[in-house]
């Protein structure tokens, strides 16, 4: 579907207000915190069309919307803008790893780390080797979507099964500089709040990925060119 100028700045104010809340969204609180100059009246008309449209839904316990698998696609697509990170946090991270240099999965295991404690997320990273690195895992806990017990329980199983993260690793990424799962695509029904947000690399010859697992709302705009950055530099050194 095409969206018109107006859809487009109404899902966009409703992704960061998700993003920022992890609360279903209103019109009435749109109209007031975004200032898009539209009555609160055709702010739900437009909320009506772009759920009907599979941008946004509506949980059973709330009047307000929360946007999509879909919508974030395409909000981190076409809406979002980042900058480049900045050249403090590229020498931070690049010194923590630097001594590791030398030895591939040393390497690997310490820009995950570097990348959990840099992001304040949950960073996890594979190779084609068979290799899983992870860490920060406590860090899901500061989202409430993991406040859901099973959830948690699901992706903390997931920590001991090298297949799922692999065939998860294996997905086409052309040539963007990251990439985004969202919900479904991760073929478990209860991922379905998740997201992982990655990139590739190369290091002694060996591919893989390294990214953050985390609700499907987190702080893109943050993290894109956090991650970007990682697997650049594990290509770079790991040559």
């Amino acid at each position: 579907m095409n969206l018109t100028e107006r859809q487009i700045r109404i899902l966009k104010a409703i992704i960061d207000e998700y993003i920022e809340t992890a609360q279903p969204v209103g019109s009435e609180m749109l109209e007031k915190k975004y200032n898009l100059s539209i009555s609160p009246a055709t702010i739900r008309n437009e909320m009506v069309v772009l759920t009907n449209t599979g941008y946004l839904s509506k949980p059973h316990t709330s009047a307000g919307r929360v946007p999509t698998p879909m919508a974030l696609k395409y909000y981190v697509k076409y809406l979002l803008h980042t900058d480049a990170l900045p050249v403090s946090e590229e020498v931070s991270v690049k010194e923590k790893i630097w001594d590791s240099r030398h030895q591939a999965n040393k390497l690997i295991n310490e820009a995950t780390k570097a990348l959990a404690q840099q992001s304040k997320a949950f960073a996890l990273a594979t190779t084609d080797a068979g290799d899983l690195y992870h860490s920060g895992v406590a860090h899901i806990l500061d989202y409430p979507e993991f406040y859901d017990i099973d959830l948690t329980r699901t992706v903390l199983s997931l920590l001991d099964q090298m297949e799922f993260w692999q065939a998860v690793s294996r997905r086409p990424i052309g040539n963007d500089p990251f990439y985004l799962l969202l919900g479904e695509e991760f073929g478990e029904h209860l991922f379905s709040p998740c997201g992982f947000l990655y990139a590739r690399f190369q290091v002694g010859g060996m591919g893989g990925v390294i990214g953050v697992v985390g609700p499907y709302r987190l702080p893109y705009s943050r993290l894109i060119p956090m991650i970007t950055y990682m697997g650049q530099l594990l290509s770079e050194l790991g040559r």
